[in-house]
């Protein structure tokens, strides 16, 4: 279940939000969005892939919300942590490296 979108890694390029099939996030202008339908989640983990700084965490075997903090998942190297098992890369914590948009197609807002 997705847990936590990191205030201080998100760019807020909403990546998250396009992908997620559960309709899980809402986009929230030039802020890291927001989880509105946590219960909704299906811990597919394609937020958590997909998202270009590492700012999502979701807890793999969670049925309901866990409580965990922001501070607990960095202290714990969380963020990002299914992608590097997949063997996905990242590039620059805040993402200057790419562009966060690249190939990923809009529909007009």
């Amino acid at each position: 279940m997705i847990e936590i979108v990191s205030n201080d890694r998100c760019i807020a390029c909403d990546i998250c939000v396009r992908v997620c099939p559960a309709n899980v996030f809402d986009p929230v202008r030039k802020k890291p969005p927001r989880i509105a339908r946590q219960t909704d989640c299906q811990t597919c983990f394609l937020c958590e892939i997909y998202c270009p700084t590492d700012a999502l965490y979701v807890a793999p075997c969670a049925e309901g919300p866990t409580g965990i903090t922001e501070a607990q998942v960095e202290a714990a190297g969380f963020f990002g942590s299914y992608s590097r098992a997949l063997g996905w890369q990242r590039g620059k914590p805040d993402g200057s490296d790419k562009d966060p948009t690249y190939n990923i197609r809009t529909a007009p807002r």
